[in-house]
């Protein structure tokens, strides 16, 4: 480029320029939207209520008394119809001859006449012969029955027992041997015997001698 084209494109672009000021109005500050910048809000001057907060009773704290023993009941024990004994003089005495039914004096009737100034085991074991004979199947199936059959002792009269003097001892003793005999309160020292006699008799055939007690041997 020579340097008269230079000199006349500097001309051209220093008038162009001059143009576009002189056509530009001015923007002032003041003209600007005074609404773009929200202005500062001042604080309220009322005076805050707090919010109601609700209020919970306060726990009331338990009250304990003195602490009670708790007492625990103590199991039940029925009593045993058959009592514990140390001897059988001891059962004997312990029975009540208050109330006395018709079994047990039939029993009682046949303890006395048989064997009253025996020992207690002695009488026992007459008593067990007659309760054996009763279960047996063999003799009459209750007490008395088999007390009074014919030809069996030789105390009964016409299938009746004589009368006895209740106030004797050996009568009281002998209620007393067969309440024992009757409610298996001691075990008879001749088991399972079925017959009885005296030393100086021979037993029938067919029999096993198991005790000799007092003035009776014993047999079944």
């Amino acid at each position: 480029m020579t340097i008269l084209q230079r000199a006349a494109a500097i001309a051209v672009m220093s008038f162009s320029l001059a143009g576009l000021i002189s056509h530009s109005s001015p923007v002032r500050a003041s003209d600007l939207n005074r609404t773009a910048i929200p202005a500062p809000t001042a604080p309220s001057t009322d005076p805050v209520v707090p919010a109601s907060v609700p209020v919970s009773p306060a726990p009331v704290a338990a009250t304990f008394g003195p602490a009670q023993p708790v007492v625990q009941p103590l199991p039940t024990v029925e009593a045993s119809e058959d009592e514990d004994y140390n001897s059988l003089a001891e059962a004997v005495a312990a029975q009540d001859s208050a109330d006395v039914d018709e079994t047990q004096r039939c029993l009682a009737g046949a303890i006395y006449f048989e064997s009253k100034g025996e020992p207690l085991a002695g009488q026992l074991a007459v008593a067990n012969v007659i309760i054996n004979r009763s279960k047996s199947g063999r003799f009459p199936s209750d007490i008395c029955s088999v007390v009074k059959q014919r030809g069996q002792f030789s105390f009964v009269r016409h299938g009746e027992i004589p009368a006895i003097d209740e106030g004797r001892a050996t009568y009281r003793t002998a209620l007393a041997v067969a309440r024992v005999a009757l409610d298996a309160a001691w075990d008879s020292p001749a088991p399972k015997a079925l017959f009885f006699n005296t030393p100086n008799r021979r037993p029938g055939a067919n029999v096993t001698k198991i005790a000799m007690i007092g003035n009776h041997v014993f047999y079944r």
